[in-house]
């Protein structure tokens, strides 16, 4: 991977949209070899797949949580099972080390459905809630 491969990156992570002209243009190179050349990213396995941003608080989730999980029991299944049933509130969730065991970083369009999943993950598990107040 050179310098071009990373410039290629960075414009496709700021708009994976572009089309390959202008993201060859940008790279300095064709249309057809900036083409190639995020086609080797994508079947080396570099670039996974595309994604777009969601502005949740248009979605009317506007309270931001991220949940520090503290497992009661060796089992994680159930709590595994809980977490993807809410899904729709749980944006990304990661096994960590440290002082929990899992960290959900979730979005809800109000504190009562907060108070709601976290009365339902008590039957799971422990937890510490840190509420987002401001994005830096």
């Amino acid at each position: 991977m050179d310098q071009t491969d990373r410039l290629i990156l960075t414009e496709l992570y700021n708009n994976s949209r572009i089309t390959m002209k202008e993201l060859g243009e940008r790279v300095h190179l064709t249309g057809q070899a900036a083409a190639s050349r995020v086609m080797k990213l994508e079947d080396t396995g570099v670039i996974e797949g595309y994604t777009i941003r969601v502005n949740q608080s248009k979605l009317g989730c506007f309270v931001h949580a991220f949940i520090t999980i503290i497992t009661k029991k060796h089992d994680h299944q159930p709590l595994r099972d809980f977490i993807q049933s809410k899904k729709r509130h749980v944006l990304n969730s990661y096994k960590i080390s440290g002082e929990g065991c899992y960290l959900l970083e979730c979005r809800f369009p109000s504190n009562e459905l907060v108070d709601q999943f976290l009365e339902e993950l008590n039957e799971h598990a422990n937890y510490k809630i840190s509420i987002v107040i401001k994005k830096s």
